[in-house]
């Protein structure tokens, strides 16, 4: 089965990105806005006890932090993706890092930016006119993060959240 772990934002934070996502993200419908701590993997069920283990200890200990996404970025000419800039990577990474560094090791397609995507598969011109649009944007919104969460993919292509953790306070 193909797993991922995220954040999913404050609500007011969602409510923002997907006044965007569902004009220019193709998977607006199948997950809430996030930030994503691990890209997708296939993980056998047999193993998902274990990853769980190692995630209530990454939660153990990790303090809660407040996220703040101050502009509109893209990552083009790598990809064709548009989304919020974290101001503070730091927790994230470090986060993402204790993640991947003993259970998830496979090996990341990009190097790890955090960020929440609000459009992607984009053509080069339909990209160049929402982000010359956007960059005008005064964008400055906070998010308390306390939680992630391990979420899987159904058949149909919806991903379903398997299990929440908490940071601690």
């Amino acid at each position: 089965m193909k797993y991922s772990i995220v954040v999913f934002p404050s609500s007011k934070v969602q409510e923002v990105a997907n006044s965007y996502r569902k004009r220019y993200d193709p998977t607006y419908a199948l997950i809430p806005p996030y930030i994503r701590l691990k890209e997708a993997f296939d993980l056998e069920e047999s193993e998902l006890p274990k990853l769980v283990s190692h995630l209530e200890q990454v939660a153990g200990s990790t303090e809660s932090f407040t996220a703040h996404f101050h502009r509109v970025s893209t990552f083009h000419p790598t990809n064709n993706v548009i989304f919020f800039a974290v101001q503070n990577k730091e927790p994230f990474e470090r986060l993402h890092h204790k993640i991947v560094e003993h259970c998830v090791n496979e090996k990341e397609t990009y190097a790890y930016v955090p960020h929440l995507t609000i459009g992607r598969d984009l053509s080069d011109d339909e990209l160049r006119d929402v982000t010359g649009q956007l960059s005008m944007v005064k964008l400055d919104l906070s998010s308390e993060i306390d939680r992630f969460h391990l979420v899987y993919q159904l058949e149909d292509g919806i991903w379903s959240v398997y299990q929440t953790f908490l940071l601690k306070k």
